[in-house]
């Protein structure tokens, strides 16, 4: 039986169909609470809740939802056991949002679900969750929107190739031409194989949010040695989880890893994360780049906003940034990659069919500011270029 078209409460997100929901957490409080939220959003329906990683595999199994919450802390089997199960065994599997603890065990556990196939993250803050509920309830709508439709959407891409061996060839011969989708009108300079030369640019920002984390990690250990400039990483997240994810690419990078704060003097041979949960500016002092931190400009929804970050740069090096959007839901980025392609800016896209969430790429090449889509494998390759040959000790 189809599932009814249904529009969305949350501003700017559309759901397509009524995706089916299965809630896991070993608190009854916490199943409640998530199902009443999820319940009330006219394309999401709860079909039913486990109280445990056993039974949420179970049930899984026999409900084949479209998406699963599903908490990482809980006896017996934890959550990251059995989501590694639900995503093996499930065909298609469910889009998984996570729900993890805010302190820094959480943290890491929740990096290591997104290595092992969550979708994203949401974090819940133990010690007052009595008192926050309510306010994860706009986070955790839009998340398990974007994240369920997107899985949807992905399935069914993947359905039609298959059964079209001709229309999977000439998808597979648009991704090798970086040519991606969207890409109407759209005049792309970089493509697989492009090179640029150490010292190109003043600054390589690169912005993510759904999905990034294990797009960074593949992309961050290409920089074998000084691309002759700072690389900035806005990803939003918790700032306790920025910090795990900068010290977990810090273990892959053979540059230095920086967590940023307020008045951070950027260096070349380094590279920054921002620190999550307010924006990141870069300002220029003479000879010096320097990243300020402030809850400016309000209106941004996402922090650290990634349109605030590449508008910054952009105004600080006079367009010799190299900005590169990863995956995400929402449209962060689009209009500071506007204000970057300006000022003489270079700006790569994600693909689609590498994207957990094919928003914040498709908003760049829907605005024309693109001039390149690429895998993350090519994004790497690119990156790679800005290299000097050989690979150095971490700096100091």
């Amino acid at each position: 039986m189809s599932n009814p078209t249904s529009g969305s409460s949350i501003p700017g997100v559309a759901s397509r169909r009524q995706l089916r929901v299965l809630v896991v957490d070993d608190s009854a409080f916490m199943r409640q609470a998530l199902s009443r939220m999820i319940n009330a959003e006219p394309g999401l329906k709860v079909v039913e809740t486990a109280r445990d990683g056993r039974d949420a595999i179970e049930k899984s199994r026999a409900l084949r939802p479209d998406l699963v919450t599903l908490d990482i802390e809980m006896p017996g089997v934890d959550g990251l056991t059995a989501l590694r199960t639900i995503r093996r065994e499930c065909t298609p599997p469910p889009a998984v949002l996570m729900c993890s603890s805010l302190t820094t065990a959480g943290s890491q556990a929740a990096l290591q679900a997104l290595r092992f196939g969550a979708a994203d993250v949401i974090a819940k803050d133990a010690s007052s969750v009595s008192l926050t509920i309510d306010a994860m309830r706009d986070e955790l709508i839009s998340k398990l929107l974007a994240i369920g439709n997107a899985s949807v959407d992905r399935a069914a891409r993947a359905m039609v190739q298959a059964a079209t061996p001709a229309r999977a060839a000439l998808a597979g011969a648009s991704a090798a031409n970086g040519a991606g989708t969207m890409t109407a009108g759209v005049n792309l300079t970089v493509k697989p194989g492009h090179t640029f030369k150490r010292g190109q640019f003043e600054l390589v920002l690169i912005g993510s949010s759904t999905g990034g984390p294990p797009v960074l990690e593949t992309l961050i250990p290409r920089l074998t040695s000084d691309p002759g400039c700072p690389v900035v990483i806005a990803q939003h997240m918790p700032v306790l989880f920025t910090r795990s994810l900068c010290a977990r690419l810090a273990e892959a990078c053979k540059l230095k890893m920086v967590h940023a704060e307020h008045g951070t003097v950027l260096q070349p041979g380094h590279v920054y994360m921002c620190p999550g949960g307010t924006h990141a500016h870069i300002t220029r002092s003479g000879a010096k780049l320097i990243i300020t931190t402030s809850d400016e400009p309000k209106t941004e929804l996402y922090r650290p906003g990634v349109s605030v970050l590449f508008a910054s740069g952009a105004k600080s090096v006079m367009g010799k940034v190299l900005g590169v959007v990863l995956t995400g839901m929402g449209d962060d980025g689009a209009t500071g990659a506007l204000e970057l392609k300006a000022r003489g800016g270079t700006i790569i896209a994600q693909d689609q069919d590498s994207s957990i969430v094919y928003g914040m790429p498709k908003a760049v090449v829907t605005n024309a500011t693109v001039d390149g889509i690429l895998t993350p494998d090519q994004i790497g390759d690119v990156l790679s270029t800005l290299c000097v040959d050989g690979v150095k000790s971490k700096a100091a």
